[in-house]
């Protein structure tokens, strides 16, 4: 007995024997990838699987009744031997890497009720088999890539209650046997690239239906009236389609209905009687479609707290029942045709926090309690016909972060404490008739980046206060009454963009230190009384391409220092300056900036007055040079005819005939386009791609430019596919000139000029020194590109692509952002570049628009871009996301180490498998490791492969921004250099919305 006991507790594993489901477990964990241990604790020294990490069992038989691995990062096919365990009702393996298609077999889980698949990597059709498994109540498939048509058999669900399918590539049309699915409560198919189908009727048979959401469905058609019979539908959202016609009168039945989403449709019409009926509606949506009539009173009678009508034709006022909402917190109404007055109690009973009429006909006074329970945050009334003072209790409303009054005719003093308002980032009074002084109270307003005051009565000083508004980027105050000196505190402003007070009576001279405005872009003190000399140190601003200082008192000579920067604009007219010009600007394209200064001399025509002493000199002078040129007259003539008739000669050989070119600047040029095909030499080739080849071109006056030459064929002697090609070539060119060439940005490349013959066409841009970041990047000089570099590349180009996003009216898209496509000046500063195939985007045309054939690059192209071929912002941050994750990773999106996978999906993969040490490139400094990794979040954030979950390219300049800001303390010097700072830029200037 004690030899027996003894050999028990030696050898514990022979009374121990896990049971049968424990073993299958076992099996099950094997066939999977687990990098994170997630199933370490499925060992075989239970007795039973009851304990392990997401095992549940039944609390009477002890069998598995769930299986739930969520978010445990493990990788392999759906393991079909979970179908065995005969009692399991639950599997979730929600946000994993389950990959390959799914069995046939899974309908032998015959016990199951809720399956839960979404966020994974599923590919293939749906199995037929799936109906099959008679007590499933809860399916979710969302954010996979299945694809093909959803199977018939799926309409034979006994008992389903939520089937979604949201964020896959199903490209069949959406099937009216989901109708005979009367158990359902949830029906979810948003997000997926259906070919274009209608509603069908027999969804009005669901009758059990909570929830309705076909969001970028391709829809067309009406909305049929059957959806009227939906009595309990809490959820509608048919959003991002292309529905007309009416909203229905059935829609009024919906009684039990919360939230309505019709937004980006083509609807028509009025809204239909019998909208008080929906008791419960909190949010309405119908923003962006054709809708026309009046806002009912019934609608603003029920307890809304979300109202979005924004881009129709709606008129008339708005119902003073609004003010009946006492749940209330967002009112957008812009861009309509609605007239009359705000009701006078907007606010009192609501909690507001967003409130946009803008570009409306509103009148009267604004509201005096919007702000009453102290929640509002957005208050935009731009371009309507809004009187009197703005309200002294907005200047108490410390919750405002966005005020934009533009385009009204509000008048009288600024209430005090309104400019110190310490949340504010956008302060916008342009164009009304505001009176009296800049507050010194403007100290107070410390968030405040975008300042916008032109076109009004101000009068009085800039107060010296302005200098601790330090988050300042733009402060434009022209055309007013502004007197006095310019405070120096403004050059604390380092972060400042913009700084345009043209029009104003400011005297006295300019302060010293702007060479400490390193971001300032445009700099406009014209038609002012100003006076002293021009400060030599504007010249060392390294970013500035707008100066203007005309119409002032300036006086002396004009700063050789000025010939460093490159400039748009440059107009030094109407001042007292004296001296010579600076050589680079002795030049006549430049001779319009100078008029109106009569101590100027140059020898630029009538600019410089000259005496008759002085005429008879140069008579003199005159003579002995001709007598100097006569002289070897011959002997030029000759050489020069031999030399013109060998270039005439080779540059005919070359296919180059100069009679034949015509020029069309963009620019103020100093050079002509035969200087251009002079330098067309196969010695000054830089690159070459599809479209033709690039050269560099060094000019007479010491500029460098790069011209890109592209060629077209001889179409009457081509095949039809070359005529083609010859017809994208020449599009590309229309589309880069059209684009280019009404573009001004610090971030997009400059396009001077476009040179064209009939078979040969020329673009000339600025020349950048220091080639792509593709080139750059993935080759041997990588080294070159240490993180500061890399971070200011990404900025830099996120400011170009926002601003093509959301200043550019209407708006570009790019369609081809890579990393070859963003240029790197001699400081390595980003522009944007190749036009060749973006498209604007028409927002009334709801922001997207189809195209014949996919424009990008393998790696860079959006995956719903690729199966859909719709064009919206959405590509181009996907795209500038894979650009980011080449950044941080120092890897091209498409090696072939990565096998069948891009950079995005590699990223992905090794982040979940080993880690982020494995995804980060080797020769980027750990010390800056947090900072890359939330650069990295940005760039997995923007390829996210659903559109909805990427940010706008203005959120992604923030976010981005925000960790220069996080990290400025920590990084302020390295190596006994300062690092480059970037402000909050929250302008957002061409939205209304």
């Amino acid at each position: 007995m004690l030899l027996l006991l003894w050999f028990l507790l030696i050898s514990p594993h022979l009374v121990v024997s896990l049971n049968q489901e424990g073993l299958l477990l076992q099996q099950i964990k094997h066939s999977f990838d687990d990098p994170d241990g997630a199933l370490s604790n499925w060992n075989n020294r239970d007795d039973n699987p009851c304990n392990w990490y997401g095992i549940k069992c039944d609390s009477v038989t002890g069998s598995v009744n769930s299986v739930d691995l969520s978010n445990t990062n493990i990788a392999g096919p759906f393991p079909t031997l979970l179908c065995n365990l005969q009692n399991v009702s639950f599997i979730s393996l929600f946000n994993n890497s389950i990959n390959s298609s799914l069995p046939e077999e899974i309908s032998t889980c015959v016990n199951l009720q809720h399956l839960n698949l979404a966020q994974n990597l599923l590919v293939g059709p749906l199995p037929s088999s799936l109906s099959d498994i008679p007590n499933l109540r809860h399916l979710d498939f969302t954010g996979n890539n299945f694809s093909g048509d959803i199977p018939t058999s799926l309409g034979r669900f006994p008992k389903l209650e939520v089937l979604s399918l949201v964020g896959n590539l199903f490209n069949g049309t959406i099937p009216s046997f989901l109708g005979n699915i009367s158990t359902l409560k949830q029906l979810n198919l948003s997000y997926n690239p259906f070919a274009p189908s209608q509603i069908p009727p027999d969804l009005g048979n669901l009758i059990n239906l909570e929830v309705l959401w076909f969001t970028q469905c391709n829809l067309v058609g009406q909305i049929p009236d059957s959806l009227g019979m939906l009595q309990s539908l809490l959820d509608l959202d048919l959003a991002i389609n292309s529905l007309h016609g009416p909203i229905p009168k059935s829609i009024t039945n919906l009684s039990s209905v919360v939230q309505i989403e019709l937004y980006n449709n083509s609807l028509s019409g009025g809204f239909p009687p019998g909208m008080s009926n929906l008791k419960a509606l909190r949010r309405l949506d119908a923003s962006m479609n054709d809708l026309n009539g009046t806002i009912p009173e019934e609608l603003c009678g029920l307890s809304l707290e979300s109202l979005n009508l924004y881009e129709n034709r709606l008129e008339g006022p708005l119902p003073e029942s609004i003010v009946k909402s006492p749940n209330l917190y967002e009112l957008k109404l812009f861009q309509n045709q609605l007239t009359g007055e705000l009701p006078k109690e907007l606010g009192t009973n609501s909690p507001l926090k967003t409130i946009d009429v803008s570009q409306n006909q509103f009148s009267g006074n604004i509201p005096v309690n919007l702000c009453a329970n102290g929640s509002l945050q957005e208050l935009l009334l731009i371009s309507n016909m809004f009187t009197g003072q703005i309200p002294e209790s907005l200047g108490h409303c410390l919750s405002l972060t966005r005020v934009r009054m533009m385009g009204n005719r509000l008048s009288g003093e600024v209430p005090l404490a309104f400019w110190g308002l310490p949340h504010i980032y956008l302060l916008d009074l342009v164009g009304n008739l505001l009176s009296g002084e800049i507050s010194t109270m403007i100290q107070g307003a410390s968030n405040l980046s975008v300042l916008l005051l032109s076109k009004n009565q101000f009068t009085g000083n800039i107060p010296d206060e302005i200098g601790f508004v330090e988050n300042l980027v733009e402060f434009s105050g022209c055309d007013n009454q502004l007197s006095g000196s310019l405070p120096a505190s403004l050059m604390k402003l380092t972060g400042l963009t913009t700084l345009d007070l043209h029009n104003n009576v400011l005297s006295g001279e300019l302060p010293s230190g702007f060479r400490l405005l390193k971001e300032l872009n445009e700099l406009n003190f014209a038609n002012n009384e100003l006076s002293g000399e021009i400060p030599a140190e504007i010249g060392s601003l390294p970013v500035l391409n707008y100066l203007d200082l005309s119409g002032n008192f300036f006086s002396g000579n004009i700063p050789l220092e000025l010939q460093s920067l490159k400039l748009n604009r440059f107009n030094l007219s109407n001042n007292h300056l004296s001296g010579d010009l600076p050589p680079l600007y002795d030049k006549e394209i430049y001779r319009d900036s100078f008029l109106g200064n009569p101590g100027l001399c140059g020898d630029l025509p009538d600019l410089c007055p000259r005496g008759s002493s002085e005429a008879k000199n140069q008579g003199f002078v005159w003579l002995l040079r001709s007598i100097f040129v006569l002289a070897g007259l011959v002997f030029i003539i000759g050489v020069g005819w031999f030399y013109t008739k060998y270039r005439n000669f080779k540059k005919m050989n070359n296919g180059i005939d100069k009679s034949k070119w015509s020029l069309t600047s963009f620019h103020k040029l100093g050079f002509s386009e035969y200087e251009i095909l002079d330098c067309l030499d196969e010695d000054n080739v830089i690159g070459s791609g599809a479209s033709g080849k690039v050269y560099k071109a060094v000019l007479s006056n010491g500029e460098v430019v790069a011209v890109k030459k592209l060629w077209g064929g001889s179409k009457k002697e081509d095949s039809s596919g070359d005529i083609e090609k010859d017809q994208v070539s020449d599009n590309g060119f229309e589309a880069e000139v059209e684009t280019l060439g009404k573009i001004r940005h610090k971030n997009i490349v400059k396009l001077w000029c476009c040179c064209t013959t009939r078979d040969c066409k020329l673009l000339v841009y600025e020349y950048m020194p220091n080639g792509s970041l593709g080139d750059l990047l993935h080759s041997s000089k990588a080294g070159l590109l240490e993180w500061l570099i890399r971070y200011k590349i990404a900025v830099d180009a996120a400011e170009g692509l926002s601003y093509l996003h959301h200043d550019c009216v209407p708006s570009i898209v790019h369609r081809d952002v890579k990393s070859n496509n963003i240029l790197l000046d001699g400081e390595f500063g980003a522009r944007v570049a190749d036009f060749g195939v973006a498209k604007v985007v028409d927002m009334v045309g709801k922001g997207q628009k189809s195209m014949s054939v996919i424009a990008g690059s393998c790696g860079y192209i959006a995956p719903e871009y690729a199966y859909t071929l719709r064009v919206n912002e959405k590509s181009d941050i996907y795209s500038f996301g894979v650009v980011i994750l080449e950044l941080v990773t120092g890897r091209l999106p498409i090696d072939p180490e990565f096998g069948e996978k891009d950079l995005v999906k590699w990223v992905c993969t090794t982040l979940d498998q080993k880690g982020v040490d494995h995804v980060l490139d080797s020769k980027l400094d750990s010390c800056f490791k947090e900072e890359i990794c939330k650069v990295l979040n940005i760039g997995l954030l923007c390829t996210s492969p659903l559109p909805i979950n990427r940010p706008s390219m203005r959120r992604v300049v923030k976010m981005l921004q925000e960790v220069g800001l996080e990290s400025k303390p920590r990084n302020e010097k390295k190596d006994g250099k300062l690092t480059p700072y970037y402000y909050e830029d929250a302008s957002d200037q061409g939205s209304v919305a």
